[in-house]
């Protein structure tokens, strides 16, 4: 918290008001002195008269305390920032659908290939057989993926992997 900045803005809102500091110290029931070592920055006052400031000049204790008010600049820029985050979840949930897509296109293509090496009674060749099992087993991952994705795990499983990452790069 910058004291100079709430001070400054401390004197703002007084003058705003139309009052003077010795008409201000009567109202909040201190010296003369107190409000001007607050509006200087050389003191801060108490909570309570915070509160009673902040009533008094109808202003948030949060743009009190920071020194600054919320102007239109400030919102614009959280507005930004939301979109910003807005876009970045959508990019990445875009992402994640992509390589989910691909993922399950290749374990259809598995499956097929099993299907195909199977109805053609390839099974017992060496080649194929490998190709069925690896197919096979390409289609029933997919599937453990699948059902991973679409439940209320996935997000938990994500966050351990994370942790598990970070602990490796540490």
């Amino acid at each position: 918290m910058d004291m100079m900045k709430t001070g400054k803005l401390l004197q703002q809102l007084r003058k705003e008001k139309g009052l003077t500091q010795e008409e201000l110290s009567e109202k909040m029931g201190v010296s003369r002195r107190t409000v001007s070592r607050c509006e200087t920055g050389n003191n801060m006052p108490d909570l309570d008269i915070l509160i009673e400031l902040s009533d008094l000049y109808e202003t948030d204790l949060r743009e009190i305390l920071s020194g600054e008010r919320k102007s239109e600049q400030m919102d614009k820029e959280l507005k930004e920032t939301v979109l910003q985050v807005a876009d970045y979840s959508s990019e990445e949930k875009a992402r994640l659908i992509r390589r989910m897509h691909w993922l399950f296109i290749a374990g259809l293509i598995g499956f097929i290939a099993f299907l195909v090496i199977t109805a053609l009674d390839l099974g017992e060749v060496s080649p194929y057989s490998a190709i069925a099992g690896f197919g096979l087993g390409v289609a029933f991952g997919m599937m453990i993926i699948g059902v991973i994705f679409t439940s209320r795990y996935a997000s938990e499983i994500r966050k351990f992997k994370m942790r598990l990452l970070n602990k490796g790069n540490s």
